[in-house]
């Protein structure tokens, strides 16, 4: 099957979909910043808003009810703008920090973007993540062979996910369109819904990503059952945010969509 045929572009996100199985690095940063200031987070806590820009996901976290009243018993004070404004900073050189730590790709992401190319389709990306983050990111999965020609990240467009602007902007900027010839992959709910109100072809990943949240090894050290059960819950969390697909790595995209495209693109 010629992919050409039906697509021009596939935009993936990084933490969780093209590298750092379970996507740690954004949670470690993020549970660091507000130890920092007294404030304990638990994962879930932190995991809920995965995939929306660092600064929306800060707000988003002092929004909480229970991350408020926390806030207030360590620090004296509700949470001000300023405090919003100096955690987002903070944040900064942490998930710089961590995310080149983890920037390992995931595996079967060389072979899949070969494959992509070799289909001529063209390769994009998106992140959560400012561009002072990622540039250690960038840097480690070039040297693994991954390199799409273009990034779109975090404060570059008037709003972030689950908005379609960031893929609106890598499309204009890359000269694509329709948006249905565009396939968006991505781990988080946000980065789905995102794709969903693009028009993309959303596909959403389970198993590597947000969802499950563990490290490869650790994912794979579980019992076959509670193991499948769990990318199955992530599974079901991605398709009632919008997607189209839903695969468990990047390693199975290819045939994913193929299949996809032989029954039908309907859901």
């Amino acid at each position: 099957m010629n992919l050409a045929h039906h697509f021009d572009l596939v935009i993936f996100d990084w933490a969780g979909t093209t590298v750092d199985f379970g996507c740690r690095a954004p949670v470690d940063a993020l549970l660091e910043a507000f130890r920092q200031h007294g404030v304990a987070l638990t994962e879930p806590q932190v995991r809920r808003d995965m995939g929306k820009a660092k600064a929306d996901h800060v707000r988003a976290l002092l929004g909480e009810p229970e991350v408020a009243a926390a806030w207030t018993a360590a620090n004296g004070a509700p949470a001000s703008a300023a405090d919003c404004d100096a955690l987002v900073r903070e944040l900064g050189p942490l998930m710089r920090e961590r995310a080149g730590r983890t920037a390992t790709l995931i595996d079967g992401m060389v072979e899949t973007a070969a494959a992509l190319r070799a289909a001529g389709l063209r390769i994009a990306s998106s992140t959560g993540y400012t561009r002072e983050m990622m540039a250690p990111v960038l840097e480690r999965a070039a040297a693994q062979g991954y390199a799409p020609e273009h990034l779109v990240c975090s404060g570059e467009t008037p709003q972030g996910r689950p908005s379609p602007l960031m893929i609106y902007k890598a499309c204009a900027e890359l000269g694509v369109w329709p948006l249905s010839r565009v396939v968006k992959v991505d781990d988080s709910e946000a980065g789905v819904a995102e794709g969903d109100a693009a028009g993309c072809l959303s596909v959403g990943v389970a198993a590597s990503g947000n969802g499950v949240g563990l490290a490869a090894p650790v994912l794979e050290g579980l019992p076959a059952v509670e193991r499948r059960a769990r990318i199955d819950a992530a599974a079901r969390a991605l398709y009632a945010a919008g997607a189209d697909i839903v695969i468990d790595t990047v390693a199975d995209l290819v045939p994913a969509i193929e299949r996809h495209l032989r029954i039908g693109r309907g859901r």
